[in-house]
């Protein structure tokens, strides 16, 4: 072995040593992140999420149950809508506009219908803010989605067995919280909390 060759792999030792400790801190706050992500889905809903997997274009998702195909296509679905929008020469929004930003977490529905009879899979969450109002169903309300980080973005929806064109409406509707978060946060601060009036669509 010359000393070239030498020279050459102890460089690329020397790299590769580099590599894997730097890689080492990495994924371990990775992990740390995902797992704080996961235990503020798990509060906020009660659930534990087994299966892991991805939509055909790459949102995470974590969830109960296996989600069906036309789950995730329908999530698919409401990103794809969602983008058109905030690309539009109205908004032109740059960040945050790929599937794989996001992670869903699908969580039991705690119903199926609402007060009007109308299939409706929501879960119950803290009322918070709308403790006392028409929404206070005593100590929790009715949501059909919920924004769980935005730095990973993620929120959370329930399971739903029909009306896929709801799981995409919701996707859409939470979405529009965590682009707002990271393109106009002027925007986002107006419209967040829906307590003080207002709903989605916002980006329209």
């Amino acid at each position: 072995m010359n000393i070239f060759t030498r020279i050459v792999c102890i460089f690329l030792l020397i790299s590769a040593l580099i590599f894997v400790a730097f890689q080492i801190p990495i994924k371990s706050q990775t992990n740390n992140v995902d797992e704080v992500i996961m235990n503020e889905a798990e509060r906020i809903s009660g659930d534990e999420f087994k299966f892991s997997t991805k939509t055909t274009k790459g949102v995470k998702v974590k969830s109960v149950k296996k989600p069906t195909k036309r789950m995730l296509n329908a999530i698919d679905k409401g990103f794809n809508e969602l983008f058109a929008i905030a690309k539009s020469d109205k908004y032109k929004y740059k960040y945050r506009l790929k599937h794989s930003d996001y992670t869903i977490f699908i969580a039991k529905a705690d119903r199926t219908k609402n007060a009007a009879g109308d299939y409706s899979a929501d879960i119950a969450i803290d009322p918070a803010q709308y403790a006392g109002s028409k929404y206070d169903k005593g100590g929790y309300i009715y949501v059909a989605g919920m924004v769980v980080a935005f730095n990973p973005n993620a929120f959370i929806l329930a399971e739903h067995t029909k009306d896929l064109k709801r799981v995409s409406e919701i996707v859409r509707y939470e979405g529009e919280h965590l682009l707002l978060y990271h393109n106009d946060r002027k925007l986002f601060n107006e419209t967040a909390d829906h307590s003080k009036g207002g709903g989605h669509p916002i980006m329209q």
